[in-house]
């Protein structure tokens, strides 16, 4: 049991450290790295045809997947902590740190709002729905704050939808390797 309990431990640390890179990772994406940058604005990927996002928008999308699995991991308190420390650490212009800090706090209060009771009655649709709502509050606070404009929200759902799409695998495979493991939820 110890084991499991170590093991329970150093995953629930690790997926808390990739959290607590996302914010400052996407920060820094929206300013440097894009197909295109728009003056005073944000660098753009394309994220559908004909639709475009804020470049930061993977690595938000898979943001919201990790705080579920640190809460899965380490507990609800680990996880509204993490939470603090990622709004505490960024890598951007102030008016972008502000926009991503308001709406990075209330999309990770709303995730955990949804994912704390749906969690006992299935992992993977916890994960989804929680990070669904989400991603669609955070595109709105921080499209609207940080660039006073909601002109790529298409874009920024797109985007953090793929990202948790693309979670889905990784997350089914824990699942069952948990079972496997008698590995139980924090």
């Amino acid at each position: 049991m110890a084991e499991i309990d170590r093991l329970r431990r150093t995953e629930g640390i690790v997926f808390a450290l990739c959290f607590a890179g996302c914010i400052p990772l996407a920060n820094w994406l929206i300013g440097n790295v894009g197909t295109t940058c728009v003056p005073n604005g944000p660098c753009l990927i394309p994220v559908a045809p004909g639709i475009d996002a804020p470049s930061g928008v993977l690595a938000v999308g898979l943001a919201l997947v990790l705080r579920d699995l640190v809460q899965r991991r380490l507990g609800l308190s680990w996880a509204a902590a993490a939470i603090a420390i990622v709004l505490s650490a960024s890598f951007a212009p102030p008016a972008l740190v502000v926009a991503s800090t308001v709406a990075f706090l209330l999309s990770e209060i709303a995730d955990l709002a949804v994912y704390t009771p749906l969690q006992r009655r299935g992992f993977i649709r916890a994960a989804v729905a929680s990070s669904m709502v989400g991603l669609v509050i955070d595109s709105i606070v921080f499209l609207g704050l940080a660039f006073g404009s909601v002109e790529f929200l298409a874009g920024q759902v797109v985007g953090k939808t793929w990202m948790v799409l693309a979670a889905l695998p990784f997350l089914a495979l824990l699942r069952a390797r948990d079972r496997r493991l008698g590995l139980m939820p924090a």
